[in-house]
């Protein structure tokens, strides 16, 4: 393998059944449901982003759950690559943690994510049935006359239906470099995400074009990954022009700014 051999992919959405048995640089935070995506397709070993690492360590939770199934699994900090760019990741990502396989393999922390991947290739893959991923889109508040408040532990479990409704979604607040809008996405009512340690949430002032509401919760705050933690801990770290009109603002607790946006568009604010 060399490094044109290397899949450089913006969200771990993006595998497909042909990429069994490669080594992937994946722009998707490093949490559980992401290690799910990349293990289903039978990826040998795949590096995610660290996403600031966050509350009960979920940046990186991704990587006990690979070695599980003997799939070699890093993450490049935060701080060296944004999240969503997998081509920024491939060039300045510097690797934050690895897992025990990734370790047998020869990867370490401080090297760059391409030796990293290319030492991956050494790497078992996969060692068994990957389990399934329960409940990954459900619903987390329903009132009559209400819009509901829908989870989804992914951005991309976001359907059709949902539009006019809430979402709260785990995963990070940044535009994918390939996929630079909410594309073709519903209009919902709002949007909530995690800031996954960015200063500025891409993905904010991209809703603002379309009149939707928009928040990051705090990575510190919530865990990445789960659209339970998001609703149930988060702390409103970033709000978008759309939110301020609505009354919402920042340190506001993520269950109150929903509150608030229902309230707001009942006219009862």
């Amino acid at each position: 393998m060399n490094e044109n051999e290397v899949l450089i992919l913006d969200s771990v959405t993006k595998f497909e059944r042909r990429d069994f048995g490669k080594v992937a640089i994946a722009a998707s935070h490093g949490g559980a449901y992401a290690g799910y995506l990349a293990a289903r397709v039978g990826i040998r070993g795949v590096i995610l982003h660290d996403a600031g690492i966050g509350k009960d360590q979920a940046g990186i939770s991704a990587l006990p759950y690979l070695d599980g199934l003997s799939i070699a699994g890093a993450t490049i900090d935060y701080r060296s690559a944004r999240i969503g760019d997998g081509q920024a990741m491939a060039e300045t990502g510097l690797i934050s943690h690895v897992n025990q396989t990734a370790r047998q393999a020869g990867c370490g922390v401080g090297q760059t994510a391409m030796i990293c991947a290319m030492a991956m290739r050494t790497a078992k893959g996969t060692g068994g049935e990957v389990p399934g991923y329960a409940e990954a889109r459900f619903v987390l508040h329903e009132t009559p006359g209400a819009p509901k408040v829908i989870g989804c532990d992914s951005t991309s479990l976001v359907k059709r239906e949902d539009e006019g409704q809430i979402v709260v979604t785990a995963s990070h607040g940044d535009l994918l470099r390939e996929s630079p809008s909410w594309g073709a996405r519903p209009d919902v009512l709002a949007a909530i995400f995690n800031d996954a340690g960015s200063d500025a949430p891409s993905r904010l002032p991209d809703l603002d074009t379309r009149a939707i509401t928009g928040a990051t919760v705090s990575s510190q705050s919530a865990r990445i990954g789960d659209a339970r933690s998001t609703f149930e801990d988060g702390i409103i770290s970033h709000i978008n022009k759309t939110a301020r009109k609505r009354g919402a603002y920042i340190q506001m607790s993520c269950k109150d700014f929903v509150r608030q946006i229902i309230d707001s568009s009942r006219g009862a604010v």
